[in-house]
């Protein structure tokens, strides 16, 4: 898992999928970053821009085997990346980061972290997470 190198024309071809961990809710004290998949998706995305890319696929997923359909639907070798914020962040959302990236260099697809530092939480940043999801079907957009 290193910086993704090429041509620009190749990297004009390249589709991002984000991936992010879904962690209960209960977890938000303890280790907020991990509850807080909208920073880990946003953590991805500025990753692409600074490739010049766009992420073009979001999972949200907590301990998924690596060979289930909802990692691999329409990615194709050469074209697609897996990215995610850290191997911590894997490491929660599937069952086994090693399976799964053994799985990508069989197919020939790559994987990514974005290697960032996680975001310091204080007690006001907890609060919005909670809210964003404690009460999604009211509206609450987490802003």
């Amino acid at each position: 898992m290193g910086p993704l190198r090429g041509a620009s024309a190749a990297l004009a071809t390249v589709r991002i999928t984000a991936i992010a961990s879904l962690t209960p809710l209960e977890e938000l004290e303890a280790d907020p970053f991990l509850v807080d998949s909208r920073s880990q998706h946003a953590m991805c995305a500025r990753w692409a821009a600074e490739q010049g890319l766009v992420v073009t696929r979001e999972l949200l997923v907590g301990g998924l085997r690596f060979d289930h359909g909802a990692l691999w639907d329409g990615v194709r070798p050469g074209v697609d990346v897996f990215v995610a914020p850290s191997r911590r962040v894997l490491e929660r959302a599937l069952s086994s980061v090693d399976e799964f990236t053994a799985e990508c260099a069989r197919r020939g697809v790559r994987v990514e972290t974005v290697g960032s530092a996680e975001p310091a939480y204080d007690a006001r940043m907890k609060a919005r997470v909670h809210r964003r999801l404690s009460m999604p079907t009211a509206g609450y957009d987490g802003k």
